[in-house]
C-alpha cells in the first residue's frame, strides 16, 4: 500500500467515524425529554444537574457501572436506554450539556389545592 492511498484511506475512516458520531447526536439527545421529566416528577432534577456537574471525571466509572450491570438493568430499561445513559456520562461535555438541559427545563407549576 502506497503512503498516499494509505493517507487516503484514513481520511475516509476519520470522515466516516465523525460522520458517524454526528449522526447519532439527535438520536441521543431525543430521550433528554423524558429523562427530565422523569427527574422533575421526583424533584431530582437539580440534584441530577449537580451531580453531572461535580462529578466530572468520576462519570466515566459511572458509565462503566452501567455496562457492567446492563443485563441486570435489561427487564426495567431498554438497550438503546442504557446505551444513551452510559454514552451521555463517558462524555464530559454532553453530561454538561444534559445538566443545562435540566437546569433550563422550566417546571409544572404545582397544582393549587381548592379551598373546602
Amino acid at each position: 500500500m502506497s503512503k498516499c492511498s494509505f493517507v487516503l484511506l484514513f481520511h475516509n475512516l476519520c470522515y466516516l467515524h465523525i460522520r458517524m458520531q454526528t449522526d447519532a447526536l439527535p438520536e441521543a439527545h431525543a430521550s433528554w425529554p423524558t429523562w427530565a421529566e422523569f427527574l422533575r416528577r421526583r424533584g431530582l432534577e437539580s440534584l441530577a444537574a449537580w451531580a453531572l456537574e461535580s462529578a466530572g471525571p468520576l462519570t466515566v466509572l459511572g458509565a462503566q457501572a452501567l455496562y457492567l450491570g446492563g443485563p441486570l438493568l435489561r427487564p426495567a430499561f431498554s438497550n438503546g436506554q442504557i446505551d444513551a445513559l452510559a454514552g451521555l456520562l463517558e462524555d464530559h461535555s454532553e453530561a454538561l450539556a444534559f445538566a443545562a438541559f435540566l437546569r433550563a427545563v422550566v417546571p409544572v407549576p404545582a397544582r393549587e389545592e381548592m379551598p373546602s
